[in-house]
């Protein structure tokens, strides 16, 4: 069972955070508004993951970040904060956290990070083991922190659309030549929600990481310099690029 400690400086919203991660079967180890008490749960109790607010009592989330590594043992680390600075949000990312999820998030979307960090999330049409289902984590990671470099941030729709289509070119490149009818309707029935919709958001998510200025962030994920000015790319282009990216890293290993 997945052992979790909340630091949470909105009572409220952490024991939110506790009924849902309880519904998904996992154990909470301790909730707190306090870093340093939070620090001594994490000594006493050998918590599987650490849910760190950046506004916390004593010691704040940046503090609890840097003294997490001075405690012995494995553990994984979400940050979630109300700041959408990029410098700060690379500086969370930098002290040890896996993710960063800026508020308002759900406590849903939460305890769907933590399961895929400790691989309970097996991937659609799936029979497979955890070997598997840690690789899909792992995919999922490595998506969102090319998200977060490019000014993507995880509080619109359109992230967890983009991030399906992503995996799902990877697992399947040539459902690019067919956006319209098949990758956007299989996101969609996912989500619950509409074709149209899915592709408004996949395209105002893009349109967020270039309106930050973000292209040189962008160019340097893909390794060359794809974008220049204002250009801006299709849907299709953009999953097309990330999927190549993706799979690239993955046949050389990284």
């Amino acid at each position: 069972m997945t052992k979790v400690i909340i630091m949470e400086g909105n009572g409220d919203f952490a024991k939110e955070i506790a009924e849902q991660l309880t519904r998904e079967g996992m154990e909470i180890s301790g909730v707190t508004d306090d870093g340093s008490v939070g620090l001594e749960y994490v000594r006493q109790f050998s918590a599987d993951v650490v849910v760190v607010g950046m506004v916390l009592k004593e010691i704040d989330g940046f503090g609890v970040l840097d003294k997490l590594k001075e405690i012995p043992g494995k553990r994984s680390v979400i940050a979630i904060g109300n700041f959408s600075d990029d410098a700060l949000i690379s500086k969370a990312l930098s002290k040890g956290a896996k993710y960063y999820l800026m508020k308002p998030v759900s406590a849903e979307l939460i305890a769907e990070r933590v399961k895929e960090m400790t691989g309970e999330v097996k991937p659609a049409g799936s029979t497979g083991g955890f070997r598997e289902r840690r690789m899909a984590a792992s995919m999922d990671e490595k998506i969102s922190n090319i998200f977060i470099s490019i000014g993507i941030p995880a509080s619109i729709k359109g992230y967890g659309y983009l991030r399906e289509g992503v995996k799902m070119a990877v697992e399947n490149p040539s459902i690019i030549n067919n956006i319209t009818k098949e990758l956007y309707p299989k996101i969609a029935e996912k989500f619950s929600t509409t074709p149209s919709k899915v592709e408004r958001a996949i395209r105002h998510s893009i349109e967020v990481a270039f309106n930050k200025g973000r292209i040189d962030a962008i160019n340097s994920i893909f390794g060359v310099r794809v974008y220049i000015g204002t250009e801006k790319p299709t849907n299709s282009e953009f999953i097309a690029l990330l999927a190549d990216k993706l799979l690239l890293d993955a046949a050389s290993g990284n």
